[in-house]
């Protein structure tokens, strides 16, 4: 069937849906049978004189319709109208969601059984995990947790290590300790949009930084400690959200060197620090004594655990911060904290995060195969691309844009601390969404770049 091309003369309508209804009606008539090949978008829309983002919104409009499907490296096939009920309901017939900056789900039956597996084996002991637990977690928990901090080339002792219930609790807690409302907290000039909220929730003033490819400039962190006075600096310094720039060892090592001698904080947020196979030492490392260290499970294990191990600069500081803590959410998940110590000590954490190393990868890759070079920043192991929107494209046109075609990123608006935001936004790579359905979200994207907004706009 790769010689089918539909009649789109008589319909008066956008000519995605036009496509597919015309696959619809051919179906139904018989003129397209299940198991039929479609022609690939590309060699329809040069035989139909149109846009291939065109085509390609048509043949997905047919598959949320339930009448055909795509099969990575096969093509798109015709298949039974029954199956509709069953496919609309997977997120893989739904919007392109890359807005969340979300690690790829695993799809190795293995694994999940093994995931599974600890699941039952932690549910074994489950009135005891539904009961008050000892805060900053059990003997057994910050055992796991020093055996997952080791990778990082982090030996505390664990009178210093602490269990929370995620990266966002445990930050909130520390500038709670830190600050005051109205103080001043230094930061990236584009950073994580959490530690926005958390400032503004506590009323603490956010500074950003000039940044060059390797991070915060040293030298104007130095001017900012003198003129500010800032209570602490908050760093993502691997994989950074959403410039996917890691701070090399020279520049963590003098930035270290300027906060000891301004005696400024270090709150490190070590979302992505486990990702790269040989990461950087973090500044808990280089400047133990300063550093408030959080390591989230989130980007390496899941989101859904809600748990983040802490180490705090000195045993002085344990107590400030359990009572943070304590007051704001009394302690992390029992069963949670109990599956995560599972995972890690037999294994599965690792299995895990080498699955999200692996399809990162390949993400990445496929990115590099599908966006116009020149684009964007990123790097091997983010979950994320860091658009630079081209002439004469705005944010707030792309955004509007890929809106239009049920495709979700985020501008630079909500990662910009001070100043005129940048034209560029975010794209997500990772989450629930299969490569299939990235890579129609991806080809989008790119054909929008690579033409003028309102060129673009004229073939929805």
């Amino acid at each position: 069937m790769r010689d089918w091309v539909p009649d789109l003369t008589d319909l008066e309508k956008p000519r995605y849906l036009a496509i597919a209804d015309v696959i619809e009606e051919d179906v139904k008539a018989g003129r397209l049978s299940v198991g039929d090949r479609l022609p690939p978008q590309r060699k329809l829309a040069a035989r139909l004189k149109m846009d291939f983002t065109t085509v390609a919104r048509g043949y997905v409009e047919a598959q949320k319709r339930g009448f055909i499907e795509s099969r990575v490296g096969q093509g798109t096939f015709v298949i039974e109208r029954a199956r509709e009920a069953r496919k609309i309901r997977t997120t893989q017939n739904g919007p392109v969601d890359l807005s969340m900056n979300l690690p790829p789900e695993p799809t190795d039956p293995a694994l999940i059984t093994r995931m599974q597996d600890g699941v039952a084996n932690v549910s074994e002991n489950l009135l005891a995990h539904l009961r008050y637990q000892v805060f900053g977690g059990s003997a057994a928990d910050k055992d796991a947790a020093s055996a997952w901090l080791g990778r990082r080339a982090l030996i505390p002792n664990q009178e210093r290590v602490f269990v929370t219930p995620g990266a966002h609790p445990a930050l909130n807690g520390i500038l709670s300790i830190l600050t005051s409302p109205g103080d001043i907290v230094l930061c990236e000039a584009i950073t994580y949009p959490g530690i926005r909220a958390i400032a503004a929730q506590q009323q603490v003033k956010l500074v950003g930084l000039p940044m060059d490819n390797q991070g915060i400039d040293p030298d104007a962190f130095a001017d900012a400690c003198k003129k500010l006075k800032p209570k602490a600096i908050y760093l993502n310094p691997t994989l950074q959200n959403p410039t996917t720039i890691t701070i090399p060892e020279k520049r963590r090592e003098a930035i270290a060197n300027v906060a000891r001698r301004s005696r400024v904080p270090i709150v490190e947020d070590d979302a992505y620090g486990f990702v790269p196979v040989h990461g950087l030492p973090p500044f808990a490392a280089i400047a133990p004594d300063i550093t408030w260290h959080v390591a989230g499970l989130a980007k390496c294990i899941g989101a859904g655990l809600r748990a983040a191990y802490v180490v705090v600069p000195d045993a002085k500081s344990a107590w400030p911060f359990m009572a943070a803590l304590r007051a704001a959410n009394v302690m992390a998940s029992p069963l949670t904290v109990a599956l995560a110590t599972r995972w890690i000590e037999d294994g599965t954490a690792d299995t895990i995060l080498r699955f999200i190393r692996a399809e990162t990868k390949a993400r990445q890759e496929l990115a590099s195969s599908i966006m116009p070079k020149g684009t964007y920043r990123s790097d091997p192991m983010s979950f994320n691309l860091w658009v630079t929107l081209p002439k004469p494209w705005t944010r707030a046109a792309f955004i509007a844009h890929t809106q239009s075609i049920g495709i979700g990123v985020v501008a630079s608006d909500a990662f910009t601390v001070s100043g005129e935001p940048i034209e560029a936004a975010r794209v997500c790579l990772g989450g629930p969404i299969g490569r299939e359905r990235l890579t129609s979200g991806l080809e989008y994207i790119a054909h929008a770049l690579e033409h003028a907004p309102e060129v673009s706009s004229r073939f929805l």
